[in-house]
């Protein structure tokens, strides 16, 4: 059979944070048009898809929604999602080689917990795929691949704790950007050290460092790690034309990004240069993906005299290439106790601000550093201090004492009646727990 290119486009026009807000409806309209006019749709190996809508079950695999899922997405949110899931099953099934959502609202700055919308994003569509495929195929190892300008925040606090899920991220240095993070000692927790790795450039960085991070850093590294799949959150806001970012990448930068990285799922996030950037670097993309020539790809704007990288800039990102490297290469051979201590638990607190909706939220976080499997995550959140919420996670490969440990420690935060909300995830069984404590009733769902 014919190796195809699965696409799928839901420009959610029902969605919108304002009529004027940079992430609007209008993102996805011109890539369209651009696809028709050059006969994309008509090459062969193209296939497009209708999007599905994803089930509340498969957002509550991945977070925590408070007061819950209900309250915090819409049908769009459904809609992205279930895109992502639909070809996640068209590729594991073998319809398509690969295949692209293009497809709003974006996700990777929804954490684990959510309490609103942060970054323009309420729910991980990535992680809701990674998860998705995990439970139903039972796919162990697999790499996402973040090239948004945009740290990808949420995604790598979803999977911080976890071994199987290696996360990197390109992305302009956040002492420059929102949120402000995303630096190279942010590595992975205890139970997954070194599966975590964030590459921060510098502003006005062109396509021959990204040329340079994915040939001598994400490949080398995904070599070693050897997924089962890979995920690339597909970000376009590192282009030239981008208004809410400095980065100096191009459609055929993207292009050979794309054709290098050979993802199997690639995802939409952000990208706000309508016009004059993301029909140009969609196109790039989309031929890669199908291995049809790119070269011809070219934005009318382009002139390749403003293109130059300064000598001490591309100095310090090769330093940071050899940095993230030798940590990878060496992430076996760390001392883990002198950078996480040696308790049972490890515990960190974090606070959380949503920059759309101006939420603060406070967290606490415990890891059962258990030597069997990678433990079970508490969280404890609040924001202000009329919403109290505990969470607890079961991983996929937990083992029986860490199961046992987590259910008592939602049944015991369920009697305590400290919590508003108290939540269970056992992905081991594919089961999620909800109680309100206000209304006294506990929801039930099953995979």
């Amino acid at each position: 059979m014919q190796s195809r290119t699965g696409l799928i486009f839901f420009p959610a026009f029902d969605w919108a944070i304002s009529k004027t807000h940079p992430e609007r409806e209008e993102r996805l309209l011109y890539t369209r048009d651009q696809i028709f006019e050059e006969g994309i749709m008509d090459l062969p190996g193209v296939e497009e898809y209708t999007p599905r809508v994803s089930d509340f079950h498969d957002i509550a695999r991945v977070h925590f929604c408070i007061p819950s899922v209900r309250s915090q997405v819409t049908e769009a949110h459904l809609i992205a999602s279930g895109a992502a899931l639909q070809l996640g099953d068209a590729v594991m099934s073998g319809e398509i080689k690969n295949g692209f959502a293009l497809v709003r609202p974006p996700g990777h700055h929804a954490m684990k917990v959510v309490h609103g919308n942060r970054g323009f994003c309420n729910i991980n569509n990535e992680a809701i795929l990674v998860d998705y495929l995990r439970s139903k195929y039972g796919l162990k190892k697999i790499a996402i691949v973040d090239s948004d300008v945009h740290h990808g925040d949420g995604t790598q606090n979803i999977f911080y704790h976890d071994p199987d899920v290696l996360y990197i991220s390109f992305h302009q240095d956040g002492r420059t950007l929102f949120p402000g993070t995303g630096f190279t000692n942010e590595l992975g927790g205890p139970q997954a050290y070194g599966t975590t790795l964030n590459i921060p450039l510098p502003p006005g960085m062109c396509d021959e460092t990204m040329d340079n991070v994915v040939s001598n850093l994400v490949l080398p590294v995904l070599e070693d790690f050897q997924p089962e799949l890979i995920i690339n959150s597909a970000g376009q806001d590192n282009h030239y034309s981008d208004p809410l970012a400095n980065m100096r990448f191009t459609s055929k930068g993207y292009g050979r990004f794309t054709e290098k990285l050979k993802p199997d799922i690639a995802v939409l996030e952000g990208g706000y240069g309508i016009e004059g950037a993301l029909p140009y670097v969609n196109l790039a993309i989309i031929l890669a993906l199908t291995g049809f020539d790119y070269s011809y790809v070219s934005e009318p704007d382009y002139d390749p005299e403003l293109f130059k990288e300064k000598k001490e800039n591309v100095n310090n990102v090769q330093q940071t290439i050899e940095y993230i490297r030798k940590t990878w290469d060496n992430r076996y051979n760390i001392d883990l106790n002198k950078i996480f201590g040696s308790e049972k638990y490890y515990k960190r607190r974090k606070s959380i601000f949503y920059d759309t909706d101006f939420i603060n939220e406070e967290q606490v976080e415990k890891v059962k550093r258990c030597t069997n499997c990678s433990g079970y995550n508490e969280i404890e959140s609040k924001i202000r201090d009329d919403v109290k919420v505990y969470c607890v996670s079961i991983p996929f490969y937990a083992c029986g004492s860490c199961r046992d440990q987590a259910y008592e420690g939602y049944y015991r935060a369920k009697a305590l009646k400290q919590y508003d909300y108290v939540f269970l995830q056992d992905k081991y069984n594919d089961v999620c727990l909800y109680f309100n404590n206000e209304s006294s009733i506990e929801e039930y769902t099953e995979g």
